[in-house]
């Protein structure tokens, strides 16, 4: 495919609102029954008086303003502001600890910072004395009596005086080896480390996407994973290259009622959110029984039939197609009016997705497309495309971009979208490439002779058993956590006899389970030490390691309290951190080897 060159971010957002300056651009659910909605031209006014307002304050080219925020419009349109004069985007976890906001605002040279609201503010006035850089602090929502503090009306008046012509000429100033974005890995292991990416590396990304899952302009994403992740970030840039409409969920404890508003044709998501859904609509089935959960059943059944033969590519035949008619009339239509009823497909990343998950809504209708990046090439590498794809494959490369396996079976890669460096982390930098240039990945996985690539694992999460045989945790966890009484689980294994696991449980599936059996408990706590409910999760993992070879079974499980961001056991995308985890619950871990 042919790449357009473009100077910088502001140049593809002006091109598309040439094109389409009255189509919608954002919108924003305030409640139910109101949203908010801006079109291309509006946007691009917005972003110009965000520039404006930021060279008042005298923010530099090259200079760095944070985000601390939920995903919302403010977010988005900040970045493009700021981006548009040449000063450099740095988004931060609205979920994050004072001191971890710290540490980036410092470490990132940050010399403004845009909160969400007074709680995030609190953050900052915390470390204020170890901000000598920070000069303001704009809140998106919100006032703070403080000198200190901005509200963002008070930000956007502060440019009024700069002129169109200063400002036009610190746009052209920006070109596309600049750095745009400083992204901070959430990482599972040690400090967060800033990626350096350039306009280049964004704006050659979002065609590079593009052209493998082709958006439409005037098409509809949700969109509610964090924008401090490159994954969504990236999105948000390749809306602003097709003119997609993105609409911003409230919150995540809104996405289902959001997703039936906002009515998209296209969403990204994180696996835990595809295993959630799923449990949901199992457990829904199951507690209906009787013909209903017969009809389910055969309705999968039908689904799935019609899916193996969408994977051959070869023409569904009419009885299939009838009864594949009749199965979505009576189940998957309501599973598809649930995401509003016209998903073209959507995307899994982030984290591996287990491919019975993959194929279970394939069969209903909804086609997740599974893909890969880094934040250290801007999100994206491979991606399933809507007329080539398989479930348990990440897909081919996109164009421009080359893959290939070390020795070590190590997947590197190559192309316009990977990362210039670490900020101000030479010896990290160095590590992360190879003596030829190519960035290396971390992953370890194989490329078949069409060029769909399928991950192992993870070189750092690969377990060595006690009588050497190398196992990747993480499909043996996708595979559990498929029961709809299993929300986590992290296996540990590494220089051990055989393969132990520490499960959290699905608080809603459990506590009807329980009652159905009749037992009775004050609390959720005393209910997962009981001993019935460990003997049900014994038994879905018993069931579930079938499907594994003898080593790679579980052996003993551990029911634990839920890893949450709150209490540093996962990732802002839910990625589990092993380490915390393992040195958390080390005398679970070592009960469980007791006698070996």
């Amino acid at each position: 495919m042919a790449f357009v060159d473009f100077a910088n971010v502001y140049e593809m957002t002006r091109t598309t609102v040439e094109k389409y300056p009255e189509l919608e651009a954002y919108r924003t659910i305030v409640t139910p029954d109101h949203s908010e909605s801006v079109t291309w031209r509006q946007f691009l006014a917005a972003v110009r008086r965000v520039g404006k307002s930021l060279m008042a304050l005298g923010v530099g080219h090259g200079d760095k303003i944070s985000i601390v925020s939920y995903t919302c419009y403010k977010w988005v349109l900040t970045d493009v502001g700021a981006e548009s004069v040449g000063a450099v985007t740095v988004g931060i976890y609205h979920s994050n600890l004072a001191e971890d906001v710290r540490y980036i605002v410092d470490h990132s040279d940050s010399v403004l910072v845009f909160v969400q609201d007074l709680e995030q503010l609190a953050k900052l006035l915390e470390v204020r004395s170890r901000l000598p850089k920070v000069r303001k602090v704009v809140l998106f929502q919100g006032e703070h009596e403080d000198e200190w503090v901005l509200s963002y009306e008070q930000f956007l008046a502060l440019g009024d005086g700069i002129s169109e012509a200063a400002q036009e000429e610190r746009i052209r100033a920006v070109g596309p080896a600049d750095v745009a974005a400083i992204v901070y890995t959430s990482g599972t292991t040690g400090v967060p480390k800033g990626a350096v990416l350039t306009h280049d590396n964004i704006t050659w990304t979002a065609q590079s996407v593009q052209h493998c899952t082709v958006m439409h302009p005037g098409e509809v994403q949700l969109l509610f994973l964090p924008l401090a992740h490159i994954f969504a970030r990236t999105c948000t840039f390749t809306a602003l290259l097709t003119a997609t409409t993105t609409v911003f969920a409230r919150s995540l404890d809104t996405v289902a009622e959001d997703f039936k508003l906002a009515r998209p044709h296209w969403f990204i998501a994180v696996p835990r959110i595809y295993e959630k859904v799923h449990a949901k609509v199992l457990a829904g089935a199951e507690a209906k029984g009787g013909l209903a959960l017969k009809i389910f059943r055969w309705a999968v059944a039908v689904g799935h039939e019609r899916g193996e033969v969408l994977l051959a590519k070869k023409p569904v035949p009419l009885g299939l197609r009838l009864r594949y008619a009749l199965a979505t009339k009576l189940v998957f239509s309501k599973i598809q009016a649930a995401l509003g009823g016209r998903v073209k497909w959507c995307i899994s990343g982030a984290a591996p997705l287990d491919p019975a998950i993959g194929r279970f809504f394939h069969a209903a209708g909804i086609l997740i497309l599974e893909g890969i990046g880094m934040t250290e090439n801007t999100s994206f590498t491979n991606v399933n495309r809507p007329d080539n794809y398989r479930f348990g494959w990440v897909g081919p490369a996109g164009p421009g971009i080359e893959q290939r396996i070390a020795a070590d079976g190590e997947i590197q890669f190559r192309g316009r979208n990977v990362m210039r460096e670490y900020y101000k982390m030479s010896e990290e930098t160095r590590e992360a490439f190879t003596a030829d240039g190519w960035l290396r990945s971390g992953d370890l996985g194989e490329i078949d002779a069409e060029g769909f690539l399928r991950v192992t694992g993870r070189k750092k999460d690969l377990i060595i058993t006690s009588g050497g045989k190398n196992i990747a945790p993480t499909a043996i966890e996708g595979v559990l956590a498929t029961s709809k009484y299993i929300n986590q689980v992290c296996v540990i294994g590494d220089r051990r006899p055989y393969l132990v696991a520490l499960v959290t449980l699905d608080t809603e599936n459990v506590t009807a389970w329980a009652k159905e059996q009749g037992i009775s408990f004050e609390s959720f706590a005393e209910l997962q030490q009981h001993p019935r409910v460990q003997a049900l999760i014994e038994a879905e993992v018993a069931e579930r390691n079938a499907k594994f070879a003898s080593f790679e079974t579980v052996k003993k499980v551990a029911i634990v309290d839920e890893f949450t961001i709150a209490n540093e056991l996962v990732t802002p995308t839910l990625k589990l951190k092993r380490g915390p985890i393992a040195e958390r619950y080390a005398q679970v871990i070592e009960a469980l080897y007791a006698g070996a």
